[in-house]
């Protein structure tokens, strides 16, 4: 390959990944086209994309960006998934995909441009954000139902204690109307 053309291809990864700080690793080397094609087909429906690149010329494009430490698992034919959706719930996908296309090999992933590489499989075992941010309105609300069941504790017993004093009363006054009548 010409430097002239290496310099096009990275400058194409370089714009079509230069915003991207999280994706993963794989390997589709065990497929066949057909079945490439569809798992392929079945990430884009999901707007995710899977491109395999060549390890020397991303190197080069993602030196300066975010995904700059996923160079060093640039080894062997890699094909880098990335999309909108997040890299914890990219991850889980793949998992699921590996399920039906067992030739693909899950490599290391990176989050949000963190120079520590995460394996695929351990990133998948990781809460999304959405997961993470359902528990924490929940771990919010908890103390306010606490706080609303300690203020209408004391109350509700303090009402029922009243009721029970205002019926004692209704109950002993229309005793007394009913024997001034007999």
């Amino acid at each position: 390959m010409s430097k002239p053309v290496k310099g096009l291809i990275s400058r194409e990864y370089q714009s079509r990944y230069g915003g991207v700080e999280s994706a993963c690793l794989v390997s589709v080397v065990g497929l066949d086209a057909i079945s490439t094609n569809r798992l392929r087909g079945e990430l884009q429906a999901r707007n995710i994309r899977l491109e395999v690149v060549k390890n020397s010329l991303a190197r080069r494009a993602f030196a300066d960006g975010p995904l700059a430490p996923l160079g060093k698992a640039l080894r062997g034919p890699c094909a880098l998934v990335t999309g909108d959706e997040s890299v914890i719930d990219l991850a889980k996908l793949l998992v699921e995909c590996r399920k039906r296309y067992p030739q693909i090999e899950l490599k290391q992933g990176i989050l949000h441009g963190d120079p520590a590489l995460i394996d695929v499989e351990e990133l998948a075992r990781m809460k999304s954000r959405s997961e993470l941010l359902g528990e924490l309105a929940m771990l919010f609300a908890s103390p306010a139902g606490l706080l609303a069941g300690a203020v209408a504790g004391p109350g509700g017993r303090i009402a029922g204690c009243l009721k029970a004093i205002a019926e004692k009363q209704d109950g002993g006054q229309q005793g007394a109307a009913g024997e001034g009548r007999g």
